[in-house]
């Protein structure tokens, strides 16, 4: 009999990501499978799927909206099709991607996400024009969208405590939430502070597996966007949590395939990123309601955090796996929440002790 080998998790979601683009390249023109040959060898299946739904957006954008176009079924779009288009053309996406209907929901796109939408298109068109099977690149002439400054949101030192303090005590919860509390304490406060504790993605969380924890070292293996794996180190908080945690792990039964997961549902398989997220809301929810609280969130107060306590903008971008300091510099060092804040108290607008 053969015995089923545990999914490893991010071998799984990347099979998962190619069977999706498979799909996607079904609905789109012959002439596309082309450009996402091209860009296999320095691009990850899920990058290649992100640009897949972004082009076939576009597609279906032409067919719906252009004369020429509404006339040809999008897998019979000749490459030609490409070079027609003008800049004004590819504007008037962007435009209709503010705002639009599909399946019957609206959808909304903001600067960034309009940023994101022209980086995949500007990518397809200049394969093709590089390659020199295009003479006319339209959506070089697009700027992309201005972005309007985004402040980090993030969880000040007393609200860390709050959360965490919430997670181990559960007085704030529901008397249904509480029975599930009651089963999943140990794993909760472990999750939560593993996260805030060493700044790590929700996708590289969930990826943990047990033997990628090393109480040696006080580390863990992760895989990293792009897929290269990288050891993160953990202070005593963290160790202390994992070590609760394992000790009630070590009597779990896992379902097949999910043997070595670190973090297992209820349901005795590997936690999704999707649970995770509804986890930190749960929580969080319970501390502030002035702030939308995701596990991102929690990695930004980890780096916010770390920066103030460092100020090594070049260690951050370390730890958190940042490729190009640029991005570490452009979310943290701008961050100097404190000056903000004390500029509050300097200016008067009356004298004080005046009748």
């Amino acid at each position: 009999m053969a015995v089923m080998k545990p999914n490893n998790y991010h071998d799984e979601q990347n099979k998962q990501n190619i069977l999706k683009m498979r799909a996607v390249l079904e609905t789109l023109p012959g002439f596309c499978r082309t450009f996402f040959r091209g860009i296999e060898d320095y691009t990850s299946a899920r990058t290649r799927l992100a640009y897949a739904y972004d082009i076939r957006l576009f597609f279906e954008f032409l067919h719906e909206k252009n004369p020429v176009c509404s006339k040809i079924e999008i897998t019979d779009f000749p490459l030609e099709i490409l070079e027609q288009l003008t800049r004004v053309d590819i504007e008037e996406y962007l435009e209709y991607m503010s705002l639009y209907e599909k399946d019957g929901k609206e959808i909304s796109n903001d600067e960034r996400g309009k940023e994101r939408k022209l980086a995949s298109l500007r990518s397809f068109y200049n394969y093709f024009y590089q390659g020199e099977m295009i003479k006319n690149n339209p959506a070089a002439l697009v700027p992309m969208p201005k972005k309007h400054a985004k402040e980090i949101i993030r969880l000040e030192p007393n609200e860390v405590a709050i959360l965490l303090d919430q997670v181990e005590d559960g007085t704030k919860l529901t008397k249904k939430e509480l029975e599930y509390h009651k089963k999943t304490k140990n794993r909760d406060v472990a999750l939560l502070t593993l996260l805030l504790g060493t700044g790590i993605r929700v996708s590289e969380c969930v990826g943990l597996d047990i033997q990628d924890v090393n109480f040696d070292v006080d580390g863990i293996k992760i895989r990293r966007k792009g897929g290269y794996e990288a050891v993160v180190y953990f202070g005593t908080e963290v160790e202390t949590a994992l070590l609760d945690y394992l000790e009630e792990r070590e009597h779990m039964i896992p379902e097949q395939g999910h043997e070595n997961a670190l973090f297992l549902s209820l349901q005795n398989r590997r936690m999704a990123v999707r649970s995770v997220e509804n986890l930190v809301r749960k929580y969080a929810s319970r501390v502030t309601t002035l702030k939308k609280i995701t596990p991102h969130k929690l990695r930004s107060t980890y780096g916010t955090t770390l920066y103030q306590e460092s100020g090594d903008i070049y260690l951050v971008a370390d730890v958190l796996g940042h490729k190009d300091v640029n991005t570490t510099r452009k979310h943290y060092a701008a961050q100097d929440d404190e000056r903000r804040r004390s500029a509050a108290q300097m200016v008067h607008l009356r004298e004080k002790g005046t009748d």
